[in-house]
């Protein structure tokens, strides 16, 4: 299983650039990736009652149930032969697919390729995930791949808000997914699927569970009141509609009730919402399908029915509905992925899919209307094919279910009455697609046509011949799906045949036929009486009616809540920081605090400095000393860390507060230099108040936090942990690279966001891009800045290149001559850092931040062109460097088999340097020195240079 999923991520990754080199003839290998994987299917079959079942288990994140179980069942068998079967044909259908279309099109098809194979992949991993955790991610990475897919011609509107809408309604209900999953994996103990199914929870809980469970199924298989974004997503190319919208995507909340059923079918309830929604699906689709004048809409609305009738046969419950229903969903697979292709060929052929404009295509290409035909008798349930063998297994097991009680015959009737609308747009759309519909000659668009290559047509037949001989010789599809059905209370009873006898199934699938062909026959007549609106709405209408609602009511709250007040938003801040954890404690159990104020008189006068510091930027209006004294309070911070024995904090703690400084002086430069008395003295009283209780109560939480302690501090273990674990002497930076390198990884990409924010806010048109540099002086340009007049030289020599066009004013030499001094000593600082951090104080970001402050320093003696020379690079790079490096390192662990973010030591004798040993560590920690750098030159562009430009221009 893992080999197979190595394998689409191997492909998924080299396939633009095979598509590069051989265009659209790169599809055919790539099938083979797929189509390779089959045999490991086959070989691997499970037997009945889950003989020769297959499992895959990697410990990844135990703490959080996060751990790589792979579990290869009869259900997840069945599901594979259609993802990679189907797949593999889909791939090699897109050869042909894309062989006339146009340059920009051809231009996107490595991603493309890419996409495709990449879901084909996912897609296997959700159907063999053990752990609901992990198959909540591949389900999600089939989203994000879908909307991708969806969106492949983005320059269209419809395909962009097709994407969009696709991506909103599935991962909203992928989020309540979630909620449920946990749900489940807190009430039961375990997060595996094997588990929870053998032993379900019961409660209220777990009630609330299972029915947001059924929420992200039903979004996912597209079915009321989540029906509307399948027919909208057929903006998509027509290969990404007969893979993720018939065979693959879709399946997957039927495949995850399927999963549950033999567990939670008789859950208080899961059946009445099953039948509700998989009856009314069925109902509302098929009459929409018989509306449309798409062929692609038609298969659309018609697989939204048909996806309506198979979640309510494998969700009701009992071994012979679940039989059936997994008949009639390997026939849908195949009638319906054929149907789509048919369709993708008629519209690669004639350049229309609306069965107005056409008329005679049947005698223009008999092959792909026998192809059509074929799946399309499947598809209305005619004999000899698998999808009337499925239909007469629905009726039957639905006529004798004990599940329903006296329900049974309304779901049947139900169900009957939905039939008679398959059948109608099955003869709707082959009739719409080949037949002369009394013209004298073909329609125009056929008359112009080009005949489809033989190639062209090897899919949709395989898949359409598939389905005949399913239907005439089903006992190996039945074996294969009753070794499933039989985990359900009470077994399989029922087998699927060909031929039942005369029986009530048969004479109703005859009275749906006969109904469904006199209202095809009729349909003019009937068309009068029709209405002429939707009675339900218009689900599109509603769902942009949702989405205006919902953006209004967030304006509204945005409004009401973050009103441009920073001291207001900061009030709301602390008084929840205030009020929440104080009513908790309050409420909660509580030991005796033990205090000690101090340890040594050193402390004592720290302290003093850093409380006249503190009252000191409380009453001053000049707000550069204000910034100035809570400075000192930061330096004083980090001088306690010292006496407690803590060098690596301390030194982040001058770093950070020097860098924030720097900071603070190059924002205040665009403010007044003193604050207004009125808004001083205003609220002054409550303000006092405030920030009062805010120091009493983190006082007295720590307090009462130390004094919680009972047993031997963690802090005790961690010296040995970080040297014989983690393989360094620094235990600081040792937790930060490995230890709890998530924290980390989770710090640096708040990190990038707030750098991406920033600058966003000040670049206002165009975000990316190096500092100006020297030679770009005088070239206005977008992103560049137009330069001052050349100073006057001071001296012959020149110090910093920059500080030429600077104007004299703001130019001092002896600033400058310490630059062009320290700069290469602050460098070699930071390198000493980030090399020894393992072992010695420092680290990455410790190397990062002093490398940051001597930009900062080039910046200040320079000027913003200097910046440039000092880092020709742009931020974005180093950012988008840093954080590749750093998940790089989180991936490697895992493809190695080792725990995510673990580290490894290298070890080499050198010539010179003599035995060195390298911890894999290196590789993160350079990451995050990558990004601390990124950030600083982020802001010092954004709020340095670039306001350096705008306050010449107010000059």
């Amino acid at each position: 299983m893992l080999a197979i999923l190595y394998a689409h991520a191997v492909a998924a990754l080299v396939a633009p650039v095979l598509v590069h080199r051989w265009g659209r003839r790169a599809f055919y290998p790539l099938a083979l990736v797929p189509l390779g994987s089959l045999p490991w299917v086959v070989l691997n079959w499970p037997g009945r009652g889950g003989q020769c079942e297959r499992t895959v288990h990697l410990d990844w994140i135990p703490e959080l149930s996060m751990d790589v179980t792979f579990r290869f069942d009869a259900l997840a068998a069945i599901m594979s032969v259609l993802v990679l079967a189907i797949g593999s044909l889909v791939l090699f259908y897109c050869a042909q697919y894309f062989h006339h279309h146009d340059d920009h099109v051809e231009r996107r098809l490595p991603s493309f390729a890419a996409e495709l194979v990449a879901f084909a992949g996912a897609m296997f991993g959700l159907v063999v995930s053990d752990n609901m955790l992990m198959l909540y991610l591949f389900w999600e990475l089939t989203t994000v791949l879908s909307f991708l897919l969806v969106g492949h011609y983005a320059e269209r509107a419809t395909s962009r808000r097709a994407a969009t809408q696709a991506l909103l309604v599935t991962t909203a209900g992928g989020l309540a997914m979630l909620v449920g999953i946990v749900i489940l994996g807190e009430t039961s103990g375990t997060y595996r699927l094997s588990q929870l199914v053998a032993a379900p929870p019961s409660g209220t809980a777990a009630a609330v569970a299972l029915i947001l469970m059924l929420v992200g199924a039903v979004s996912k298989s597209a079915l009321v009141p989540f029906h509307f974004w399948l027919p909208g997503a057929m903006a998509a190319p027509t290969p990404v509609s007969a893979y993720l919208h018939a065979a693959a995507m879709v399946k997957a909340g039927v495949y995850l009730v399927a999963r549950l059923t033999p567990g939670f079918a008789d859950s208080p309830g899961w059946r009445p919402t099953i039948v509700v929604l998989g009856l009314g699906t069925m109902l509302l689709a098929g009459w929409r399908a018989i509306r449309e004048y798409d062929l692609k809409l038609i298969l659309a609305f018609g697989t939204v029915s048909q996806l309506g009738l198979i979640t309510l046969m494998v969700g009701i419950g009992g071994g012979d509905l679940l039989l059936a229903g997994l008949a009639m969903l390997c026939a849908h697979a195949m009638f319906k992925a054929a149907l789509f292709m048919v369709v993708g060929v008629i519209d690669h052929a004639t350049g229309t899919r609306d069965i107005r404009r056409l008329a005679w295509l049947g005698d223009r290409a008999r092959p792909l209307m026998v192809i059509a035909i074929g799946a399309t008798a499947s598809m209305a349930a005619l004999p000899p094919f698998i999808g009337f063998v499925a239909k007469e297994a629905d009726l039957t097991t639905l006529a004798e279910s004990p599940s329903l009680g006296a329900a049974a015959p309304y779901v049947l009737a139900g169900v009957a009455f939905g039939s008679v609308f398959t059948t109608i747009y099955s003869l709707r759309f082959v009739y719409g697609a080949f037949a002369r519909k009394g013209r004298p000659e073909p329609s125009p668009r056929v008359l112009e046509m080009h005949r489809p290559t033989t190639f062209f047509l090897v899919a949709p037949a395989i898949l359409a011949i598939a389905g005949l001989l399913f239907g005439v010789w089903p006992t190996g599809l039945d074996r294969a799906l009753a070794d499933y059905a039989d985990t359900a209370p009470g077994g399989a009873d029922y087998h699927l045949a060909l031929w039942h006898g005369v029986n009530l199934p048969l004479l109703v699938s005859i009275l749906v036929l006969l109904a469904g062909a006199v209202a095809f026959v009729a349909r003019h007549r009937l068309r009068r009486v029709r209405v002429g609106y939707l009675p339900l709405g218009n689900a599109d209408r509603i769902y942009d009616a949702v989405i205006k609602g919902t953006d209004v009511f967030a304006v509204r709250l945005t409004a009401l809540t973050q009103r441009g007040s920073i001291p207001a938003t900061q009030a709301v801040i602390l008084s929840t920081l205030v009020l929440l954890p104080t009513a908790m404690l309050l409420l909660g159990a509580r030991d005796v605090p033990h205090l000690e104020l101090w340890d040594s008189p050193l402390q004592v006068v720290v302290g003093l400095f850093i409380l006249a510091a503190a009252l000191s930027a409380t009453m001053l209006r000049n707000r550069l000393a204000a910034v100035l004294l809570v400075g000192v309070t930061g330096y004083g911070c980090g001088v306690i860390f010292v006496f407690h024995g803590a060098p690596d904090l301390a030194l982040t703690q001058f770093l950070v507060e020097t860098l924030t400084l720097v900071i603070f002086v190059l924002v205040l430069r665009s403010l007044p230099a003193e604050a207004d008395r009125v808004h001083v003295n205003r609220l002054r009283l409550p303000r006092i108040a405030l920030s009062l209780a805010v120091g009493v109560s983190v006082t007295v939480l720590a307090m009462f936090a130390m004094a919680a302690r009972t047993t031997r501090p963690l802090a005790d273990l961690l010296p040995d942990a970080a040297y014989y674990r983690g393989n360094g002497a620094n235990t600081v930076n040792v937790l930060l690279v490995d230890i709890r390198a998530w924290d980390t990884m989770g710090e640096v990409c708040v990190l990038l966001v707030a750098a991406t924010g920033v600058a966003s806010m000040v670049f206002r048109n165009r975000r990316f891009g190096a500092a100006p540099r020297v030679a770009d002086a005088g070239q206005p340009d977008i992103g560049r800045i137009p330069a001052l007049p050349t100073s006057p030289a001071i001296g012959d020599i020149t110090w910093l290149r920059g500080s030429e066009l600077r104007d004299p004013r703001y130019r001092s030499l002896v600033l400058e001559v310490a630059t062009r001094l320290i700069f290469p000593l602050i460098m070699v600082l930071s390198f000493y850092f980030f090399f020894a951090g393992h072992n010695t104080p420092g680290g990455g970001f410790a190397g990062g931040l002093t490398a940051g402050l001597a930009l900062v320093l080039r910046y200040l003696a320079g000027g913003r062109y200097e910046l440039g020379e000092a880092l020709p690079v742009d931020a974005g790079k180093l950012l988008g460097s840093g954080l590749a490096l750093s998940a790089g390192t989180a991936v490697a662990s895992l493809l190695l088999g080792a725990p995510v973010l673990s580290s490894a030591v290298i070890q080499l004798d050198l010539p010179v340097l003599g035995h060195v040993k390298l911890v894999t560590a290196l590789f993160f920690d350079l990451g995050v020195y990558l990004i601390v750098v990124g950030l600083v030159l982020d802001v010092l562009r954004s709020l340095g240079a670039r306001v350096d430009v705008e306050i010449a221009g107010s000059r």
